[in-house]
C-alpha cells in the first residue's frame, strides 16, 4: 500500500498515484474543518472565522477536488479499463462501484456546497448536521476504498510509461509542466 512518513516532501507529478493518496490527506482535512464550521456556526453565526472556513473548503473542492475526480474518471479508469489483465472483470466491478460513489458524493457536494456559499458571502445560513455527516461519510467511505483497493491494484497493474502518462495528464489539468527529469 502506498504511504507517507510524516515530514516526507509532497509527491510530484512523476507520482501519480502518490498524489492521488495525498489528496485524500487533503481532502479529510477540509472534511475537518467542515465539521469544525458545522460545531461554530450555532454559537457564533456566520462571523469571519465562518466566512474563512467557507472560502477554503469551497476553494478546495472547486478546484483540486474536481482535479482529483477528473484525474481518476478521464484518466485513471480508462487506463485500467483498457488493461488485459487476468482480473479484468475485477477492475471493471472496482470502477463501477468508485463511479457510482462518485455520484453520490458529488451530489452530497452539490447540497453543503449551497450553504457554503451563502457562508462564504456572509449570509447566517443553517449547516444542517445531516449534510454534513452525509458529506464526511461518503468521502471517508469513498477513500478508504481507494486506499484500500484502487491505488494498490493500480500500483500492481500500471507500468511505468502508463504512470508517467497519467502524471503527464494530471499536470497537464493543472497548468503545471511534467518535469523531463527526475529531481534529485
Amino acid at each position: 500500500m502506498i504511504s507517507f512518513a510524516s515530514g516526507e516532501a509532497a509527491p510530484s507529478f512523476d507520482h501519480p498515484l502518490e498524489m492521488l493518496h495525498a489528496c485524500h490527506g487533503k481532502i479529510k482535512r477540509q472534511l475537518e474543518t467542515l465539521q469544525k464550521l458545522s460545531a461554530h456556526l450555532p454559537e457564533h453565526g456566520c462571523d469571519k472565522q465562518s466566512q474563512q472556513a467557507a472560502q477554503s473548503i469551497l476553494r478546495y473542492f472547486d478546484t483540486s477536488g474536481q482535479f482529483h475526480h477528473q484525474d481518476e474518471e478521464e484518466n485513471l479508469f480508462p487506463t485500467l479499463l483498457t488493461m488485459n489483465a487476468p482480473d479484468k472483470k475485477q477492475i471493471e466491478t472496482l470502477i463501477s462501484r468508485l463511479l457510482a460513489q462518485h455520484v453520490i458524493m458529488f451530489a452530497a457536494w452539490d447540497d453543503t456546497r449551497a450553504v457554503l456559499a451563502k457562508l462564504a458571502e456572509g449570509v447566517n445560513a443553517q449547516l444542517p448536521e445531516a449534510l454534513v455527516e452525509k458529506l464526511i461519510g461518503t468521502y471517508t467511505e469513498h477513500i478508504h476504498f481507494e486506499e484500500t483497493e484502487l491505488l494498490p491494484l493500480s500500483a500492481r497493474l500500471l507500468n511505468p510509461q502508463q504512470i508517467m502518462q497519467l502524471g503527464k495528464c494530471m499536470a497537464k489539468r493543472r497548468g503545471v509542466k511534467f518535469p523531463a527529469t527526475p529531481a534529485g
